[in-house]
């Protein structure tokens, strides 16, 4: 049987070879367009569900952006499969009240970057989303007090509101008394020493709605006023919220981290000693506000194992990178002043060691069109963060991540920002405490190495004295999916590799006053990364683990997105290392045991979007945790959902197989309707190639339905090469993906 499959693998991969009529699809020239169709700047909208229309042409995954704090999936019509047509979401603008900014953003079909339509201002008038607006009015921001000190707190609400509060130095929240018009509390000082504190209000509205204050910063005495010490990163590693939460709530999480953190023997790597841990809201919950005994925990945990925790932040937005923009300054502002409260509101073994700022300003859509105008809104936000900072009278360090090309790109040149004109990255390096530069290059020297990539920011560094201020990042995460080029990561070549260009690193940098160390990106991907793709990679080992992660702490819930997708929901596991990710099966019999056959897939998170499912069909679904040491815990009850209708016939991947010989990787698949078994022709195959190989692909199936292509050379003497179609796209049909048999396949040499 086994020499019968092989002879079958070939003869397919022969045929597909010699088909003369594959197709190739041209890159479109033409950027993507997003377009507003049912709203134009200026309506007013009703508060409810109402219906958001658009159109889109050369683009996927379109997505609506409410207020830089919400992003909703579209529904997307496009019956031609040309990635050309309509997207419409049904928005409950019950949650908004004034004047909401839209905008909707998409992957460009050419590109893989994001494309964005126009911004549009609507306004929604719904009374029970409003939430008060409050202003500490005295004492002043910056003021030295002392005895009775007297807060008064202004609150702008329809109504008197239920509550209005104050918070001094993270302690409890106290009632404030209505006096006057405007509302206050008494707060002794005395006795309180040369000290710097944080004074926080809030306002509880007749509809429940809470609004907060931005934080007022007074001295008692001669306040704290640190001041600020730059030390060695090396090595740093940036942890991102999926696995920052793990590691508060889940104690074993910590000794998987500790001890990966820790070893040198594995690959001959340096060990972690500085830890950028994420610290945004997860999943409804905000750590900082929410779980700051279990932050302090982990925090002391990490200092007594000898680690620096940064917090890591972004823009306080959602997409992030909103938090540039001088309209969303407030957002940023509250933002970065949740861990600065949380230092003085903690005690010095449980306070963070600095604060990584992953802004990434460059991700929207007019950095480069409105050249200089985003780059010095940018610098107008991390100076008004610096100046918090100082306010706060803390000492903490604050480093922006940065591109490596902010000291070369045209978009980064010649920015006139108070009476100076330098590169953004000086601008940014004359502001900050230190940069950390990422950059994502997969090979040290020459014109486009890491080091060469760095050496401009060390050298400013040092002519401005400004000794261990320049981190210089790596990227380790599968990136070939968005526009960047696999050469950005060392993700292909693994690990060993990416240690002997980091040993490059060190030898160039390693005396260099500027020199801060190397931060990799990020512990998820790290964590997984082998040695090198191939029969013969060895990949980092957790410490041994026989027992299995409990059930999980919520039972899941399930949801139709449309006829083609159901979003799962489901509460965290626990274990006594690190669960490593959530299996999600599916079965269309109600009552199943979990079984390989019907793993749908998997996610490190707590949710799960089943996609590429049929029409009108009903779909059970149980989700089970698992360990590093590959332990399953207990399966959930059973959740289910049905899925939407639709015209659209599904088609799927009727046959897959990858080769690897003359240096490259090809890959051979038949698309076919699900139903019929017939052959596809002219279907667009996106799709990318895996393991040690990132090239995307984008062509059409021959008149026989099928697909042929080949990766980047990549020569080694051992290996593997896989690929997984990303999109399949054709007339009248829609990508039933969870039937693909198979979905991905590979190939390993020597065999």
């Amino acid at each position: 049987m086994r020499v019968d499959i092989r002879r079958a693998c070939l003869c397919f991969l022969t045929a597909a070879l010699l088909a003369s009529a594959f197709l190739r699809i041209p890159k479109a020239e033409a950027a993507a367009v997003l377009t507003f169709d049912s709203l134009h700047d200026g309506d007013s909208l009703a508060a409810g569900v109402v219906r958001i229309q658009g159109g889109y042409t050369g683009a996927y995954n379109v997505q609506l952006v409410a207020n830089g704090s919400r992003i909703y999936d579209t529904h997307m019509e496009d019956p031609d499969g040309d990635e050309s047509g309509t997207w419409y979401c049904d928005l409950d603008t019950s949650a908004y009240d004034g004047e909401v900014e839209l905008a909707v953003r998409a992957a460009d079909a050419a590109t893989r970057y994001n494309a964005w339509s126009a911004f549009l201002r609507v306004t929604v008038h719904s009374p029970q989303a409003k939430q008060p607006s409050v202003t500490i009015l005295s004492p002043a921001d910056g003021s030295t007090v002392g005895g009775t000190v007297p807060i008064r707190v202004k609150v702008e609400a329809t109504g008197l509101p239920q509550s209005v509060q104050v918070r001094i130095d993270g302690g409890d929240w106290l009632e404030a008394a209505h006096r006057g018009g405007g509302f206050s509390y008494d707060w002794d000082a005395s006795g309180e020493g040369d000290r710097t504190h944080s004074i926080e209000a809030r306002a509880i509205g007749k509809n429940g709605k809470v609004g907060r204050s931005l934080t007022t910063y007074v001295d008692t005495g001669a306040g704290s006023h640190e001041t600020t010490t730059l030390v060695r990163q090396d090595r740093a590693m940036w942890i991102w919220e999926n696995a920052s939460y793990n590691l508060i709530y889940n104690p074993g999480s910590r000794a998987v981290l500790d001890a990966m953190a820790s070893d040198t023997a594995t690959f001959g790597q340096d060990a972690t000693t500085t830890l950028y841990l994420g610290v945004d809201a997860y999943q409804g919950t905000d750590m900082l506000e929410d779980e700051r005994e279990r932050v302090r925990d982990f925090v002391a945990w990490a200092h007594g194992r000898g680690y620096r925790v940064q917090a890591l932040i972004a823009g306080g937005t959602n997409p992030p990178y909103f938090g540039t923009y001088a309209r969303y300054r407030e957002q940023a502002l509250r933002e970065f002043e949740k861990v600065l409260n949380y230092n003085l509101a903690s005690d010095t073994s449980e306070r963070f060691d600095g604060i990584n700022l992953d802004t990434e300003p460059y991700s929207l859509p007019d950095f480069h069109s409105a050249y200089p105008d985003v780059e010095i809104q940018y610098l107008d936000m991390l100076e008004a963060l610096m100046q918090r900072k100082e306010a706060s009278g803390l000492g903490i360090p604050v480093g922006p991540a940065i591109p490596r090309w902010y000291d070369t790109s045209a978009s980064a040149q010649s920015i006139a920002w108070h009476g100076s004109v330098k590169w953004l990255s000086q601008h940014i390096q004359d502001t900050a405490d230190y940069i950390a530069i990422m950059d994502y290059r997969d090979q040290a020297e020459g014109s486009v190495g890491i080091i060469q990539q760095a050496q401009g920011e060390l050298d400013y560094a040092q002519s401005i004295g400004k000794p261990n201020s320049v981190v210089v990042g790596v990227e380790t995460k599968d990136i070939a999916d968005g526009g960047d080029p696999e050469t950005i990561s060392f993700n292909e070549e693994g690990r060993a590799y990416m240690e002997s260009e980091l040993d490059k690193v060190y030898a160039a940098f390693g005396d260099h006053p500027g020199f801060a160390g190397i931060a990799v990106h990020h512990y998820d991907s790290l964590r997984t990364l082998p040695s090198a793709w191939g029969p013969n990679a060895a990949y980092w080992q957790p410490p041994a683990d026989t027992r299995p992660p409990g059930a999980l702490s919520a039972a899941p819930v399930a949801s139709a997105f449309d006829y083609q997708r159901i979003d799962i929901a489901y509460g965290r596991a626990y274990d006594d290392g690190e669960v490593q990710a959530y299996r999600v099966y599916r079965s269309e019999q109600p009552s199943f045991e979990p079984d390989p056959s019907l793993l749908a897939g998997t996610s490190r998170g707590l949710s799960f979007k089943d996609a590429g499912l049929l029409p009108d069909t009903r779909y059970y679904y149980r989700i089970a945790a698992i360990d590093m040491a590959g332990n399953e815990g207990p399966a959930s009850a059973v959740v289910s959902a049905r899925t939407g209708q639709t015209t659209l016939k599904p088609m799927i991947v009727s046959a897959m197989s990858v080769a690897y010989g003359a240096s490259k990787g090809t890959v051979t698949l038949r698309v076919s309707n699900l139903e019929t078994a017939a052959s596809i022709p002219a279907a667009a195959v996106h799709g990318r190639f895996t393991h040690m190989a990132g090239r995307f692909v984008d062509a059409k199936t021959d008149a026989d339905g099928m697909f042929v292509a080949a990766s980047e050379t990549t020569s080694a003497a051992s290996g593997e090469i896989g690929f997984m179609p990303v999109r399949i796209l054709a007339a009248g049909y829609y990508w039933a993906s969870a039937y693909d048999t198979p979905h991905t396949a590979s190939a390993s040499w020597p065999s």
